[in-house]
């Protein structure tokens, strides 16, 4: 009998990638894939290990999946991603209901770990994060058939003293341009017409493998792959962010004016701490460089609060910076304290209630933020790529290209005359704190 396989995915897009991977290697074995837990005789558990709230989900998740063990028909529990990367003995050692572990560098060997979990072995295959996998590799899509990730470059060398992505993804690795291309080409050919462009350092692109930041260039190829409307830039490290690479998404109509920056925080004495590039100045000057040449680009960024020594004046001179800059996207998180990175040993340790207390008050001032930003697009013609259909109010849902899927906003359309992944005029009408609403334009 053939198995039936679930790939339970937590974490960013760069463990989406990686299930999509695994799905399609074992769906070239001869295996079935299938939507339900309860339906599976094996299940992979793809982690997340970043930071606490993550390691819990992760770990609730396996203990949640190991009990169909008893009520299901469950088999074989694969465990793999950067929480096996990171903790492979504790796991072992502390969670028997376990049948396999894989780690980040080795995920291409899935189909081995699960037969060897099946034939009552307890594989535990967590070598170096090394891996840097090639399009040649089958990948089976769990997005949307119109939109696709594609990663880029794996690992990271920043040694932000916060951040354990170096522990668990190795350092930063480079795929060539042919092989990122020839995915896209292929993702195209089955349909998809928006690509997100994801790395830990996206803008550090090229420094390994070609010597020189290669990032406009890529973009550009990808770009100029037919079928593709929208390239979407993700986590572009600011002290990278080239003037050329401006000049790139300035002048190429098919990259999204969209720019996901995570800048971490204001103050100087914070970003030194964190071992961050430059200083508030230059993110300044680099904000507004990049509006001066991008007008009506859409910028996120990510701000942690809570880091260690932040004070009370720290955090007032943030919210202020919020205020002045007024990013159209912000995503707050509180600092964790996460073992073997440098932030962790620092002196001064804020406590978890002042944490979310800040993370909060941040979080409340960027939503009158949004609502002022989302106001301006009222009377705006904006191409939107429609998503689902809403029977209940009878719109059509879809988002510009300054939203990104599952973290932005919204667009609520009428008069629709597109269909799913298919882009639609509209004037925009309403704004929300978030979303938008408008008609469709013939």
């Amino acid at each position: 009998m053939s198995e039936k396989v679930k790939v339970v995915t937590l974490g960013c897009e760069k463990n989406t990638v990686d299930s999509e991977i695994m799905s399609g290697l074992i769906h070239q074995r001869g295996f079935s894939l299938v939507q339900e837990p309860e339906e599976a005789t094996v299940i992979i558990v793809n982690t997340c290990g970043f930071i606490d709230a993550a390691k819990e989900e992760s770990v609730n998740t396996i203990l949640e999946m190991a009990e169909l063990k008893q009520s299901a028909k469950l088999k074989a529990l694969i465990v793999s991603g950067c929480l096996t990367q990171r903790y492979k003995q504790q796991l072992m050692d502390e969670m028997p209901e376990i049948d396999g572990i894989v780690g980040t560098g080795d995920f291409h060997n899935i189909t081995s770990i699960v037969d060897e979990a099946l034939r009552g072995k307890k594989p535990a295959l967590v070598g170096n994060p090394v891996f840097n996998y090639e399009a040649a590799l089958p990948r089976l899509m769990s997005t949307p058939r119109y939109t696709a990730y594609v990663k880029i470059a794996e690992g990271c060398d920043n040694a932000c003293t916060f951040c354990s992505i170096p522990i668990m993804r190795g350092q930063f690795r480079s795929r060539s341009i042919e092989s990122i291309v020839a995915e896209v080409q292929q993702l195209a050919s089955q349909g998809v017409r928006e690509i997100s462009l994801i790395a830990q350092d996206s803008t550090n692109y090229g420094t390994d493998l070609y010597d020189t930041f290669m990032l406009p260039t890529l973009m550009n190829r990808v770009s100029e792959v037919p079928g593709i409307e929208w390239v979407r830039l993700h986590y572009a490290y600011p002290g990278f962010f080239t003037d050329e690479l401006i000049e790139t998404m300035a002048t190429n109509s098919k990259i999204c004016n969209y720019i996901d920056m995570p800048l971490q925080h204001s103050e100087d004495t914070i970003l030194k701490r964190m071992r961050r590039p430059g200083r508030q100045r230059d993110a300044r000057e680099l904000v507004a460089k990049i509006r001066a040449r991008i007008p009506g680009v859409a910028l996120r960024t990510s701000i942690i609060v809570g880091f260690p020594g932040e004070t009370d004046e720290d955090f007032d001179r943030l919210c202020d910076f919020v205020r002045e800059m007024k990013f159209d996207r912000l995503g707050v998180f509180t600092y964790s304290q996460e073992e073997d990175t440098p932030a962790s040993r620092l002196p001064n340790q804020v406590p978890d209630e002042v944490k979310e207390w800040r993370a909060n008050t941040l979080m409340e001032i960027q939503r009158g933020i949004a609502n002022e930003q989302n106001g301006k697009r009222i009377g705006e013609e904006l191409d939107v790529l429609i998503e689902r259909y809403d029977g209940r109010s009878d719109v059509y849902v879809g988002r510009t290209q300054y939203d990104a899927p599952d973290v932005d906003g919204e667009v609520f359309v009428t008069k629709c005359r597109s269909g799913i992944g298919e882009l639609q005029k509209v004037r925009i009408t309403h704004s929300y704190e978030y979303d938008l609403s408008g008609e469709g334009i013939a």
